[in-house]
């Protein structure tokens, strides 16, 4: 609750300031009120649950767990950001107010107790990201990903549409605790038949927006057009918001699980699939990111699939660990692709990374603690992230697609080992780069943390 009201000031702050003759005012102010949104969060921890917005709108530890990951996932990102100084044409104000009205999208999401709060949040959050992923109007691959972006993102808000339609006709209320009533005594055939089917609709609209196969055609196009600031906010703070939904709106209809579970595993095999298959061939480290964004859709899909109570704190840690790991990768990737530049273009190949530990160590240690955690190798935080993914699998029975996922996790260890090698037994240009005082401390923070959590994951044992 807080944390929306608060964002949503901020944003029309941000905005203001943007009108002062100095911009150099922007990043440290958006930072205060991030820390001040983050720490507003935790207010109500143990307290609750607690219904806002005329029962729309739940709060309770889980939906602070979520809006804690993004929050300080966003402060990350942000801190990262540089201020835009790199582009002449770039509004800072506007950028920075249009993600942090994003965020409000989705906190809306990740707590919705209404099928209309769902709505709205996923609205907020998918406008601010069209524009923010065709901001850069001088290169034609952003202008292009912003457009299939919008475009399949308008089709799939149909589908999310008119599957609410769907189950409010056959559940008479948009109120997830009326749809699990409905769920618990299913009546008449044609009732059902119809909410089955709004319920599918409504997954996926859900699932084009975690980048689950078949709906993810859109996501390595908009990651490598979209600006590197930008990816990185859709690949962690979009895919964690969405997985929350996906998750309060599965354990609501828990009782039909033998209805939806088979849909939802054979997606997650298929995205495993897609993924980590599609990961092998790239030449381009971002596109490569993109494709492991959609495998470890995949594997949070694991444990949506499975629902029992480890998924929930499984799902939780795995979007932190996930989250973390990501940033680091892009913030390095963000430094050395503008380093490197070909022909003023960012080279964002694997070459770019070629010989990076002669000169630039620690960077190389940030890249290759990611690339573990991400690979899901001990003592990383990713490690014990798909450990407890696979262990909610297994308590629920379904240890066959646990399975397939540790045999898809080994084909991740060709791809994110590709650039450890890359940056330490290969030659190339051994640039010093320069890195600001504060963009080191994030990285080393964001790596810091993903070796504490796969060192002692207990931490967040009894989180929720």
């Amino acid at each position: 609750m807080y944390p929306i009201i608060l964002l949503s000031v901020f944003g029309v702050v941000t905005l203001f300031l943007g009108f002062s003759k100095s911009k150099n005012i922007l990043l440290p102010a958006t930072l205060l009120f991030l820390i001040l949104a983050l720490g507003s969060n935790f207010i109500e921890w143990g307290k609750g649950p607690f219904i806002y917005f005329y029962d729309m709108l739940r709060v309770d530890n889980l939906t602070l767990a979520f809006n804690g990951i993004i929050l300080l996932s966003a402060f990350m990102i942000f801190a990262i950001s540089g201020g835009f100084q790199d582009n002449a044409d770039a509004e800072p104000a506007e950028y920075y107010g249009l993600m942090l009205f994003s965020l409000v999208g989705a906190i809306m999401m990740i707590g919705f107790d209404h099928l209309i709060m769902l709505f709205i949040g996923v609205e907020i959050l998918s406008v601010a990201m069209y524009v923010l992923t065709g901001s850069n109007k001088r290169n034609l691959r952003s202008n292009e990903a912003a457009l299939k972006y919008l475009l399949m993102g308008a089709f799939a808000t149909g589908f999310m549409l008119f599957g609410m339609t769907l189950l409010y006709g056959a559940t008479g209320s948009f109120k997830l605790e009326a749809i699990q009533g409905f769920a618990s005594n299913m009546p008449a055939a044609s009732q059902s038949y119809i909410f089955y089917a709004g319920l599918l609709l409504l997954l996926i609209g859900m699932l084009f927006k975690v980048s689950a196969a078949p709906f993810h055609f859109w996501t390595p196009d908009v990651y490598e057009g979209a600006p590197t600031i930008f990816t990185t906010f859709m690949s962690t703070i979009v895919k964690t918001a969405g997985f929350a939904a996906l998750f309060r709106l599965l354990n609501n209809t828990l009782a039909i699980y033998g209805f939806w579970w088979i849909v939802i595993a054979a997606i997650a095999v298929l995205t495993m699939l897609v993924g980590n298959i599609g990961a092998t061939s790239q030449g381009s480290f971002k596109r490569m990111l993109a494709y492991s964004g959609i495998s470890h859709a995949g594997y949070l899909l694991i444990a949506v699939t499975a629902l029992t109570k480890p998924s929930q704190n499984a799902i939780v840690f795995y979007s932190l660990a996930y989250s973390l790991s990501t940033i680091s990768a892009f913030g390095v990737l963000m430094l050395v692709a503008k380093e490197k530049s070909i022909e003023g273009q960012p080279n964002e190949r694997y070459e770019a990374f070629n010989g990076l530990a002669k000169q630039n160590p620690l960077l190389a240690f940030v890249l290759a603690v990611s690339m573990l955690s991400l690979a899901g190798i001990p003592l990383t935080a990713g490690f014990w992230g798909k450990f407890f993914i696979f262990t909610s699998a297994a308590e629920r029975g379904i240890i066959w697609i646990a399975v397939f996922a540790v045999l898809m996790s080994t084909v991740g260890i060709y791809y994110y080992f590709r650039v450890i090698i890359s940056s330490y037994f290969r030659e190339g240009d051994t640039v010093k780069i320069r890195v600001a005082p504060f963009y080191q401390i994030i990285l080393v923070l964001a790596t810091f943390l993903t070796i504490l959590f796969g060192l002692a994951p207990g931490i967040f044992e009894k989180l929720i």
